[in-house]
């Protein structure tokens, strides 16, 4: 061997490993500590903070060709890095829907890219303790023991699964052979008009085209108009074209509305369409003592799709989809090439995940979820989920107590939509105004909401997805969009003399 190795003149060997196990423990230590003091303060920094020029200029570096100190690049971090967050983790980010994170899921991220395990899959613990975690989630949901699951990036991807497993079960053919060019009869996707965008993507990703996702009409309360899907799936029926598959909204984006899921998997049943649940804002309902009920129905799907980084509050990033046929699931994705082939003993003995989605490499996002149940239990997040719910209700009526300030839309669960309202004002001045607002607030670091246009009127949305929330940051909330709002009016009033 020696010989050989004189032969090739191999180099001197490297690593990434530290030189100096003892500094790099060190090192770690502090990096902890930090991390500890940032979330422990949270509260005393600005919800969000715009990025300095300079600051800004230092991420246009070239390639590092050199070794640097791993002393300095940790500084640079913590200094022009952790200042500059989303701001996601702090108690008075309400923008989007986000969830807000935990330590404890921190430390889970930490673990698991030590260990580094990939979850294609394989006969090894993470495997077994993603299986868990997606058992929970049947659990929490009310799905039955034998349905399968897939932890994926996040919502988008999440919906993007169980969409694929209706096309490929409707399709009438062998779709992963044929392809869609194959297709009888053109297949038909309905979601109300308050779906969240993915969907479009969805059914674009897989080649049906935009065309094949009609959006049905919601009620006064923006859930789908259950007798308008009805006549729309007679109409393509009658077109010539296949139904195939009911996207309901267990919370939807705008307003947090939850469709009549029970009525929903009616239909589903009397037309032989498949039920997938768009749950990743409002699914976890499920496990709220007096949310639950919200979502009675939401068992009977065919498939569901949720975020434990919302109301779980994981770290990002982390969506699960699950689906009550497991053959089906596993038949949409699965592939056996020769150099994954199971054997009799040994690594490749285990579960193959990723038959059960795209990614054959997978992180190990479970553990995260799997540690933060389990220090926690479910019943706390289920009581963390009502008092975000009863926390929008409090903004609601904090508002409908303002003269000044209008709720737009019901908040059935954690997400409010209102706008500071001046009835003079045309639609163009009013949505200005509450713009100005709403970066005026992100600005000043008070609090960060987001905005959107409901049946043509712009509002704020809050969407209260955070688990340090309090009663004192809505109240402060409150004040200053008053405050804000009274200072534009007077300008916007002299400027009109």
């Amino acid at each position: 061997m020696d010989a050989v190795r004189s032969s090739l003149a191999i180099a001197a060997e490297e690593t990434l490993d530290p030189v100096d196990w003892p500094e790099m423990a060190g090192i770690a230590h502090r990096v902890v500590d930090e991390a500890v003091a940032y979330l422990r303060d949270v509260r005393t920094r600005p919800a969000w903070s715009d990025m300095p020029a300079d600051v800004r200029e230092r991420f246009t570096e070239p390639l590092p060709r050199e070794p640097q100190p791993l002393g300095e690049i940790l500084r640079a971090v913590s200094e022009n890095v952790m200042p500059y967050p989303m701001g996601n983790v702090h108690p008075r980010f309400w923008a989007w829907y986000m969830g807000s994170s935990n330590m404890t899921g921190a430390l889970g991220d930490f673990i698991a890219a030590i260990q580094g395990s990939n979850l294609g899959g394989g006969n090894h613990a993470a495997v077994l303790i993603e299986r868990q975690v997606i058992d929970w989630c049947k659990q929490m949901v009310g799905f039955p023991a034998g349905a399968s699951g897939m932890l994926v990036s996040g919502g988008s991807i999440a919906n993007l699964v169980g969409l694929t497993v209706a096309r490929n079960v409707k399709a009438g053919i062998d779709i992963r052979e044929e392809g869609v060019a194959a297709l009888a009869r053109p297949l038909r996707f309905y979601g109300s008009d308050q779906i969240h965008s993915c969907h479009r993507k969805a059914v674009e990703t897989l080649g049906l085209g935009n065309r094949a996702l009609r959006r049905i009409a919601s009620d006064a309360e923006f859930r789908i108009d259950l007798s308008a899907l009805e006549a729309a799936i007679a109409q393509d029926r009658a077109a010539g074209l296949q139904p195939a598959c009911i996207i309901a909204n267990a919370g939807a984006v705008n307003t947090g509305a939850i469709d009549d899921l029970e009525a929903l998997a009616a239909l589903a049943a009397k037309e032989d369409l498949w039920l997938h649940v768009d749950g990743c804002i409002g699914a976890l309902l499920a496990i709220a003592p007096r949310g639950r009920r919200l979502v009675a129905g939401l068992q009977h799907a065919d498939s569901v799709a949720l975020d434990p980084h919302k109301w779980l509050h994981a770290p990002f990033d982390v969506g699960c989809c699950l689906v009550r046929d497991a053959a089906a699931h596993r038949k949409t994705f699965a592939t056996m090439p020769e150099y994954l082939q199971p054997a009799p003993r040994g690594l490749a003995t285990g579960d193959w995940l990723h038959e059960f989605g795209l990614q054959t490499s997978r992180g190990f996002r479970a553990l995260k979820v799997w540690m933060s149940l389990k220090e926690h239990g479910v019943e706390k997040f289920g009581r963390l989920i009502d008092q975000n719910i009863d926390q929008a209700q409090y903004l609601a009526r904090l508002i409908e107590g303002e003269p000044r300030l209008r709720l737009v839309a019901k908040a059935p669960i954690d997400i409010v939509c209102f706008r500071y309202d001046l009835q003079d004002l045309d639609e163009a001045a009013v949505k200005a105004l509450n713009v100005e607002i709403m970066l005026r607030l992100q600005e000043n670091g008070t609090a960060v909401l987001s905005d959107t246009t409901l049946r043509g009127r712009h509002c704020l949305r809050a969407a209260i997805c955070n688990h340090r929330t309090r009663y004192a940051d809505i109240d402060l909330l409150v004040d200053e969009i008053l405050r804000l709002g009274s200072e534009l009016e007077r300008q916007i009033r002299g400027s009109a003399r």
